[in-house]
């Protein structure tokens, strides 16, 4: 049924969403959802103590320990970065999120386009927040409004 309303949508983008990811609020998130014992001590051992190199025509740089981010390529990195940002949503009062791994976007229905900037720019303030307590950033220059 047509109430005459329109739509906006804010496409978000994070600067190295993957690669940002702070451990210790990951494994404190997991603990708010429940995982404990030997499931939450899986996922400590996984993300600790972890160290990188790179071999270009046989030669090894130097070992760099990790301390930051999930594995986009791997099995596991895609989860673990939806449930650190599972309680984005939490954070909006006056529009709704859509998400899908590190793709999201909030989106509102007004009367008018002053209606609906309105309400994506706080909500915009809000999330902005909620990414500085997570330590995520957002990618301004991708940010699409629709």
């Amino acid at each position: 049924m047509d109430r005459g309303l329109i739509n906006g949508v804010l496409f978000l983008d994070l600067k190295k969403a993957f690669d940002t990811v702070d451990h210790k609020i990951l494994l404190a998130k997991h603990e708010l959802y429940g995982v404990q014992g030997v499931a939450l001590n899986f996922f400590k051992s996984y993300l600790t103590n972890r160290s990188q190199l790179c071999t270009v025509q046989g030669i090894n740089s130097q070992l760099k320990k990790i301390r930051c981010g999930v594995q986009q390529g791997s099995n596991l990195g895609p989860l673990l970065f939806s449930l650190y940002i599972n309680d984005l949503p939490n954070c909006l009062e006056q529009t709704e999120a859509s998400m899908f791994a590190d793709d999201t976007n909030i989106s509102s229905i007004g009367n008018s386009p002053a209606d609906i900037e309105v309400k994506l720019n706080n909500d915009l303030y809000n999330v902005n927040n909620w990414l500085i307590e997570n330590k995520l950033t957002l990618n301004v220059k991708k940010l699409n409004l629709c």
